[in-house]
């Protein structure tokens, strides 16, 4: 079977298993409910919402990407993107949200792999998107379950957004490239990619760049390894609402040791579910 069409079939296999059925949207009332949806996921400033229903209009009929994930209950998820220059054969993935009424379903997951199936349709080889480097869930989902790899550091990206997730924190993120044709993609979509394992890594040598303290605060180490490890904070979301100046320690802690080791040309293949990010030098797929 071909790419494209093993790509279809996981598709489908993951929107059958999270229970919900994913499809392109064009029509404004779909557009208005993706936006609400958003609304209530990020709890934005009014003034700065994530993404207006007339801006997802526009994307949508330019030719761009706009998909929702349905049940019995309604738009439970949501995902929009835009093409990079037609050279590149790359789409960005700007946005992706999912309702907490169905987290632990694998939503995210049925909406990325109908992206993946709808540009591989659409001729595009490479999709990125940027993710806040803290949150560690997001991170094993893009890096072990999709098997995408971060590509550049990019501090504050976004400004203040000031929103439910992101609060008053600087909008730090990592650079995620999925290259849609790789076979680290097609061993992760098949959950039969490699499963990282600090004490095993540290056990062959791996030095901790950035550990945790007793207290669950940020504990710089040593970067002079030929594989690092950073860690990340259990729950950076929580973390911001109990105790905003250890957050505010994590993001500069984290951005202090992964800017130099992308500077350098340090490769991110991996990341440990407990919360650790494996960082090697002189490792390129």
């Amino acid at each position: 079977m071909d790419l494209r069409l093993r790509s279809e079939d996981a598709a489908e296999s993951a929107a059958a298993a999270a229970g919900v059925t994913v499809r392109t949207l064009t029509e404004l009332a779909d557009l208005h409910a993706v936006q609400r949806l958003f609304d209530d996921i990020w709890h934005p400033d009014p003034t700065n919402p994530p993404v207006t229903a007339e801006i997802l209009r526009a994307l949508t009929k330019a030719g761009n990407y706009v998909a929702g994930a349905y049940d019995e209950t309604g738009l439970v998820g949501a995902c929009a993107g835009f093409f990079a220059p037609p050279a590149r054969r790359e789409l960005h993935s700007h946005i992706a949200g999912v309702a907490g009424r169905v987290m632990g379903r694998s939503v995210g997951l049925a909406l990325k792999l109908h992206q993946r199936a709808w540009c591989l349709r659409h001729g595009v080889d490479v999709i990125t998107w940027t993710f806040d480097p803290l949150v560690s869930r997001n991170a094993y989902f893009n890096l072990i379950k999709l098997g995408g790899l971060p590509v550049q550091y990019l501090p504050n990206f976004y400004g203040s957004m000031r929103d439910g997730i992101n609060g008053d924190d600087e909008t730090d993120r990592l650079l995620l490239r999925w290259e849609l044709t790789a076979p680290r993609v097609d061993r992760a979509v098949a959950a039969e990619g490699p499963r990282w394992d600090v004490a095993s890594l540290r056990a062959a040598g791996a030095v901790v760049g950035l550990g945790r303290s007793a207290s669950g605060e940020p504990l710089p180490g040593r970067v002079d390894g030929d594989t690092v490890l950073v860690a990340a904070p259990p729950d950076i979301e929580g973390l911001r609402k109990t105790d905003p100046r250890c957050a505010k320690l994590w993001r500069t802690a984290v951005r202090d040791v992964l800017v130099p080791l992308f500077a350098e040309g340090a490769a991110v293949p991996g990341f440990d579910r407990s919360g650790w990010y494996v960082v090697r030098r002189g490792e390129h797929e």
